[in-house]
């Protein structure tokens, strides 16, 4: 994931390993001295629905037990305009639900120690019975007895298909709230 993310951004990421002393893991961005240009996204060709999804601003509560993960998955989202509640277990998730925080979507890692995303997507479902749940998951399939009708997010995914899981969740509320 981490890969995908520096070659996203025009960079690498480096491993290097040496045997009795560990690992040293570099990400390497390209640098500029010039000022960024202001950039129009309405304007932008729409290319894989990513402008599309630009101009969706959602408040999403992304939980992952990983902190890479967790961290990566948020930058990812902060970037293309959304605001991100970072959410370390199921535990945490529903604190945040139960604050009355604003959430536009839930997306949350299918397994997880003490609380799995599916239980968390059933209790989140309990506080806020229309709440739009992603499930992500490395798993091609849930384990026996995990039966459950949430959309699903294979990991490692592309910053495309998260944006459109996203869109579609967003939309998909917005007609549930307008009995549509």
């Amino acid at each position: 994931m981490i890969h995908g993310l520096a070659r996203q951004l025009q960079g690498a990421l480096r491993l290097e390993s040496t045997y009795g002393k560990g690992t040293c893991a570099s990400l390497w961005f390209p640098v500029t001295s010039r000022p960024a240009a202001e950039q129009r996204i309405a304007d932008e060709p729409k290319e894989d629905g990513l402008a599309d999804a630009r101009e969706l601003r959602a408040t999403i509560l992304v939980v992952d037990d990983d902190p890479l993960i967790l961290s990566s998955t948020s930058y990812l989202l902060q970037d293309l305009g959304h605001d991100v509640i970072e959410a370390a277990s199921g535990a945490e998730a529903l604190q945040v639900l139960r604050a009355g925080q604003k959430v536009d979507v839930l997306l949350t890692d299918f397994s997880m120690p003490k609380m799995t995303g599916v239980e968390l997507a059933t209790a989140a479902r309990a506080l806020r019975p229309i709440l739009p749940v992603i499930l992500a998951t490395g798993y091609a399939e849930l384990p026996e007895g995990a039966g459950v009708d949430l959309p699903r997010l294979r990991k490692p995914y592309q910053q495309s298909r998260l944006l459109q899981e996203i869109r579609s969740a967003v939309n998909n509320s917005v007609s549930r709230q307008s009995g549509g």
